[in-house]
């Protein structure tokens, strides 16, 4: 199997269940500390905070999923990557692990909740019984809405 037939991918959760992005995008993952809120942004985005000298918006991943709003606890990271030419950290429930998944395994996303949340929704591999939702980082928001990050 070449590497090309695999996407190995950062396992998280929200709301119960285990999402996957790649790997390749992952920057590092943080615990949650102190996110400073921006007067007048959209509300997707939680805040902003200071990694290491430079600014990093954080996106709520619940809001963007449809998923309801929960206090982060002593689990919950924020997970900074790349997307869309810029660095963005995205805050998840909690970090599970690297895993590979064959491309073969990823099914397209079914067609069940609501189409906002589905177009984030790269597919679904199914693995010893647990589902793994793959997300399409640079879908999470259109491109209107990057614009507006990169200009915060």
């Amino acid at each position: 199997m070449s590497k090309v037939d695999e996407l190995q991918c950062v396992t998280f959760f929200l709301s119960g269940e285990v999402y996957a992005l790649d790997v390749m995008r992952v920057q590092e993952v943080l615990r949650v500390g102190e996110i400073s809120p921006v007067p007048g942004a959209p509300e997707y985005v939680l805040g902003i905070i200071n990694l290491r000298g430079n600014v990093v918006t954080v996106i709520d991943a619940r809001q963007r999923l449809g998923l309801e709003f929960t206090e982060p606890d002593d689990s919950s990271r924020i997970i900074v990557l790349e997307a869309a030419g810029q660095d963005v950290g995205i805050l998840v429930d909690g970090v599970a692990e690297v895993v590979r998944i064959r491309q073969d395994e990823i099914d397209p996303s079914p067609s069940v909740g609501n189409e906002e949340a589905a177009r984030y929704i790269h597919g679904v591999a199914s693995r010893d019984k647990e589902l793994i939702i793959v997300v399409d980082v640079e879908k999470l928001l259109n491109e209107e809405e990057w614009a507006e990050l990169a200009a915060m």
